[in-house]
């Protein structure tokens, strides 16, 4: 048993080191953060892409499209509901008008009185 659990430990340290020496071995040169050359792979898309949107004119013709008038709406009516309560952390049955020990919190900031000046 005791020889079961010693090979689980070397084979997962073996594990372990391994994936540690990959992940180390990694290329010892770091690529220059400056390229002169010209935009290649996926930045030469995006530039292709950006010039292409520049050329786009915004008009109002789509709204006259057969397509766009044959479009329906299945949104729902937002019906008003009532509002709820003034103070809905109010004990049910409790006025929502303020009472003298529930403003005592806002004397602190009133200024002649005992709180900060």
């Amino acid at each position: 048993m005791l020889l079961q659990h010693k090979s689980l430990l070397i084979l997962a340290g073996v594990a372990l080191l391994g994936g540690a020496w990959y992940v180390m071995s990694g290329s010892p040169t770091t690529p220059s953060l400056i390229t002169t050359a010209a935009a290649t792979g996926p930045e030469a898309g995006l530039v292709e892409t950006l010039l292409a949107l520049r050329a786009v004119k915004l008009d109002g013709t789509i709204f006259t499209e057969p397509a766009f008038l044959q479009l329906q709406d299945y949104s729902t009516q937002i019906v008003p509901e009532p509002v709820g309560r003034a103070n809905p952390f109010a004990p049910l049955g409790a006025s929502a008008a303020p009472t003298a020990s529930s403003t005592k919190g806002a004397e602190i900031f009133k200024t002649g009185q005992g709180g900060a000046h």
